[in-house]
């Protein structure tokens, strides 16, 4: 699985500099700089080199500064990876190209120019905070059949875990939970109900998800306790 690629990529970039995590805004992974503005790298990852891979990197290009392109190096070193056409394509879309081996390492093939054009300033920006909003690296970049955990499902969790104690006041949330207004009035998960104004009960969706994702108690020292 994709999946499997995504540590030594992730190793590979945090070598350079770079804080990486996996499934931001569809992109298998999103790597930003220390500087201000950020360099945003996009890596895409795919078992083989293939068209696919060519078109998905194309697709994200307008978000990125740089943007690479990695799959497993064929048993042989005879599939795309070694194809001088192929190479050459991603010469001229300037994107890079990584082989990752059966142990772990990382082999560049093509490296992207070192500057090229931002053509769409929007979709970098929502990357860019997506990213930074996200706690941690909850998700393996190349994932495709669980949910992935966005920055707003981990403040629904958050919200969740501070109501399993009990009724809150929105109030109360909102100093460790800055969206918790909107993701309880919202509940797209439908994990909440409203008690009555300015307070939400936990249900037994949002139990169910405590379950699967479990959570880190919240601290809310002087928020207040919880409503009776």
């Amino acid at each position: 699985m994709e999946t499997a690629l995504y540590l030594p990529v992730k190793r590979f970039l945090e070598n350079l500099g770079f804080t990486v995590k996996g499934e931001v805004g569809g992109c298998d992974l999103v790597a930003l700089s220390g500087d201000e503005p950020p360099i945003v790298v996009i890596g895409e990852l795919k078992l083989s080199f293939n068209l696919e891979l060519v078109l998905q990197a194309v697709d994200r290009a307008g978000a990125a500064d740089e943007v690479w392109l990695a799959a497993r190096m064929s048993a042989r070193g005879k599939g795309r990876e070694s194809d001088a056409r192929y190479r050459n394509l991603c010469r001229r879309l300037g994107f890079g190209m990584l082989a990752v081996t059966n142990t772990g390492d990382v082999e560049v093939l093509v490296k992207p120019p070192t500057t090229a054009p931002r053509r769409n300033p929007k979709k970098r920006s929502r990357l860019v905070a997506e990213h930074r909003r996200r706690k941690g690296d909850p998700a393996l970049g190349g994932s495709t059949r669980a949910p992935i955990m966005t920055a707003y499902r981990q403040q629904a969790l958050a919200c969740a875990s501070a109501l399993s104690h009990g009724p809150r006041r929105v109030r109360d949330l909102k100093p460790e939970i800055p969206d918790a207004p909107k993701i309880l009035l919202n509940n797209v998960y439908g994990w909440f109900d409203r008690a009555e104004r300015g307070i939400y009960v936990l249900t037994d969706a949002g139990r169910a998800a405590l379950k699967r994702w479990p959570q880190q108690p919240v601290d809310f020292a002087g928020a207040g306790d919880a409503v009776p």
